[in-house]
């Protein structure tokens, strides 16, 4: 490509358009190459080619890609030179803003662009409503939608809804959510499950069990099939109450719907489960899942061993030490010492050498857990079996 530009730039018979050059700035964009972008706009008088709004722009998104927020504001403030801003301008500066988290000046930019004469488009609301509810600032992007239907008579899209409505729902404005929700429905807008998981979700966390379950069930009336998210929102919610039999319920629904579980339903379960010493149950879900095709991870393991630690099944909680070890994993350190810890108590030696040598293995002991065993052993007297684990500390 650089070839083909240098070639441009000698044989003088060829005046090469403007959007040649855009069209290159957009691909150093890309490649995050923004000194040479900035050289190919400085040069671009050299192919006999005159630079405007349109070359500024595309070096302006050039930077935004590369993340050079302080190069985009140079670029600008040079531009009145040689070329008027227009929406397009605005519309970019607008976002790098609302993506380096500085609201404030997107909000200056939008009252300057008015100031200016330059029209804001809906991808200019929609991008600062954006902005606003990222930053959770949700009030101010609902006043500006309503500036934006009444003023401008721009409609906001669908996605500037479903973000506004997960904003609404980070800070508990559920009645605004809902409101927003019916709005799209008015405006013949399809909705999706990542809707209904924030407002499900919501839901759950307010105490509003029975209506987060009337939006579950709401999601096939509008032609909206639940997720995993969706799926995973409902189970997490049920499980929080402790209403595991309904949780069971749903997870048994994604299976007859054809809804893939991932580790992080089964993660969700089994946590819980352990939690309310429903330990033979959490193991049940942890060996199903394999067969579901759903590979446990690191968590996986940790909530059930850290479960099984608590609830003093060391025996369990040893055989998933070993298959964890085995797998590359490591346990949390509390973990370990409460399970050596409890060995001790119980005075479990060989189970408590089988401990110590498979965290060996895998690399996984420390300190802590040698102190622990050591120091337990030596105030019941059992000096021998003390000078065992010294042994063993020493291989």
């Amino acid at each position: 490509m650089e070839e083909v530009l240098q070639q441009l730039k000698q044989d003088t018979r060829v005046v090469p358009e403007e959007i040649i050059f855009c069209n290159v700035l957009k691909f150093y964009g890309r490649a995050r190459l923004h000194e040479r972008a900035l050289q190919l706009f400085d040069e671009i008088p050299q192919y006999r080619c005159q630079r405007t709004v349109r070359s500024f722009n595309s070096l302006l998104n050039s930077l935004f890609k590369s993340e050079k927020f302080d190069e985009m504001k140079e670029v600008y403030l040079s531009m009145e030179k040689y070329a008027r801003p227009d929406a397009c301008t605005y519309n970019i500066l607008i976002k790098a803003c609302c993506e380096s988290g500085c609201l404030d000046n997107a909000r200056k930019l939008f009252d300057e662009m008015r100031s200016k004469g330059v029209k804001p488009n809906a991808l200019t609301f929609g991008t600062l409503m954006r902005g606003l509810c990222l930053g959770l600032k949700v009030n101010e992007a609902f006043k500006l939608k309503t500036d934006m239907v009444r003023l401008y008579g721009f409609l906001p899209a669908a996605k500037t809804y479903k973000m506004m409505i997960k904003g609404l729902c980070k800070i508990g404005e559920l009645t605004l959510a809902l409101m927003l929700k019916e709005e799209m429905v008015g405006n013949n807008m399809k909705l999706d499950s990542t809707v209904y998981s924030s407002l499900i979700n919501t839901h759950f966390k307010v105490g509003r069990q029975e209506d987060a379950v009337a939006l579950f069930e709401e999601m096939d009336l509008h032609g909206c099939a639940p997720d995993t998210v969706t799926y995973n929102v409902m189970i997490n919610g049920f499980c929080k109450v402790k209403d595991f039999d309904k949780a069971y319920r749903i997870l048994e629904n994604m299976a007859e719907k054809g809804c893939k579980r991932d580790v992080f339903t089964y993660n969700t379960l089994i946590g819980r489960l352990c939690r309310e010493g429903k330990w033979s149950e959490a193991k049940d879900l942890f060996e199903d899942m394999p067969r579901q095709g759903c590979k446990p991870d690191v968590v996986s393991y940790r909530l059930l061993f850290d479960g099984l630690c608590g609830g003093g099944q060391f025996k369990e909680a040893t055989l998933i030490l070993d298959e964890m070890i085995f797998k590359g994993y490591v346990p949390f350190s509390a973990s370990t010492h409460n399970l050596v810890a409890g060995l001790c108590q119980k005075g479990k030696m060989k189970l408590l050498l089988l401990v110590l040598n498979i965290l060996a293995k895998g690399n996984a002991i420390d300190q802590g857990t040698w102190l622990i065993a050591i120091s337990k052993v030596y105030q019941d007297d059992k000096l021998s079996s003390a000078s065992k684990l010294l042994d063993s500390l020493v291989l």
